[in-house]
């Protein structure tokens, strides 16, 4: 009989705890009603549920796609109300942050959502954090789903604090024996969702979330109803098309030439390209004659805004403008619908090009292929040549005739 050396090697102290977990998991898992072929939560308490939390750290690519579960879901149960914590995973005691944290884009479309009822949008900071907690505890949720991907076993126990008499769901990742903390978070789940079952190899991200619904609820996303979509007030709309007229890019409400939006940012580094990058893109796009008329927006994070448009300032490019959703995240999908092509790196806006039907170009990593554009007839993707590249290694010249090919 073979000895798990590990094991046997620690305090006897240990070794009971970490079998007294893995028991305690295990008895869990046994007793729960349900085998993990059929639906999580049954249609009988989601029948008995007049309101249900979903916890997640939503960015604004993931709720493009996340935002099709949840209408499919208010469709299927329309007696419960929808509520959802946005746990920030930026979350600071500085305060100076806080100023960037709170104007998060993704809050006003949720708040514009039909279909959601209510957001924990205050968890940017540690008071904010306790006194969101304080005040999900007061909802007595009878069911909560944590769907978060990150240190889930966390999440789950931040579910069972907010919940602690209804259900509660959570996603499991696979752990190690020895990952004792990591078990007794999952221990806190009256049933699983294994992430790894929902990731299988050619999947797009669509498709594992829509996966996640059915395994959940039984709820059944086909391919048309996981397509992104945003709809976008009339008075964004209107201010878009006006800012075009300002810029002098468009006359009656007719494009002057054509018009291209580019966003090299994103919160990672390694999906960010340079600003000298995009300069240059500009200058040789120019060279040819389908773009030498084009107007060009570059996109910026408020935050970046100032340095952005010191960079361009010193350079000689005319029709160049910057643009920035400061004020709401409407103005980014409105300013978007305006344009003839959008070239981005990998980030939300590629997704929100899709939502919006105008062509995009990506420029991606390897890394993460069920992240392109759902959308293969308006997008072209151009991946680093490399697994270990960044987007910075992607040559300005690879996506020049990448862009004079799309038009041909």
């Amino acid at each position: 009989m073979r000895t798990c050396i590990a094991c046997n090697s620690r305090p006897p102290q240990a070794r009971v705890l970490l079998l007294d977990a893995s028991m305690h998991v295990a008895q869990r898992m046994t007793n729960r009603t349900m085998s993990t072929s059929t639906q999580l939560v049954s249609t009988e308490r989601l029948q008995r549920a007049d309101k249900m939390l979903f916890i997640t750290h939503l960015a604004l690519g993931d709720y493009t796609y996340l935002q099709n579960c949840f209408k499919a879901f208010a469709q299927a149960f329309p007696q419960v109300k929808i509520h959802v914590w946005v746990d920030e995973l930026r979350r600071t005691s500085r305060a100076a942050d806080w100023v960037h944290l709170k104007k998060y884009a993704l809050y006003d479309w949720l708040a514009a959502c039909p279909f959601v009822d209510k957001v924990y949008n205050q968890t940017y900071s540690p008071d904010g954090y306790r006194q969101s907690i304080a005040d999900a505890q007061r909802e007595n949720y009878p069911l909560v789903v944590s769907l978060a991907t990150l240190r889930p076993h966390r999440y789950a126990s931040l579910a069972r604090e907010i919940c602690t008499q209804g259900f509660v769901v959570g996603m499991r990742a696979r752990a190690g024996l020895l990952a004792i903390h990591k078990h007794w978070g999952y221990t806190k789940l009256d049933a699983a969702l294994d992430m790894a079952a929902s990731q299988r190899p050619g999947m797009h991200i669509s498709e594992v979330y829509a996966d996640w619904f059915y395994r959940l609820f039984g709820l059944e996303i086909n391919a048309e109803r996981r397509f992104p979509f945003v709809e976008i007030p009339l008075q964004w709309q209107q201010q878009a098309a006006s800012q075009l007229e300002q810029w002098g890019f468009a006359h009656d409400g007719q494009r002057v030439a054509k018009v291209v939006f580019v966003n090299a940012f994103a919160k990672n580094n390694k999906r960010c390209w340079s600003l000298e990058h995009v300069a240059d893109l500009i200058f040789e796009l120019r060279q040819h004659e389908a773009w030498q008329d084009a107007s060009f927006i570059v996109n910026s994070m408020p935050e970046e805004i100032a340095r952005v448009e010191a960079f361009f300032a010193a350079r000689s490019l005319e029709k160049v403008k910057l643009f920035s959703a400061a004020d709401n995240f409407f103005q980014l999908p409105a300013i978007l619908q305006q344009c003839d092509l959008i070239i981005s790196v990998e980030t939300a806006v590629m997704h929100l090009a899709n939502a919006v039907h105008v062509p995009v170009v990506a420029l991606m990593r390897q890394k993460n292929p069920e992240w392109v554009p759902v959308d293969a007839h308006n997008s072209t993707v151009i991946t680093a040549e490399k697994r270990s590249d960044w987007v910075k290694d992607i040559p300005v010249q690879r996506v020049v005739a990448t862009v004079n090919g799309c038009v041909a």
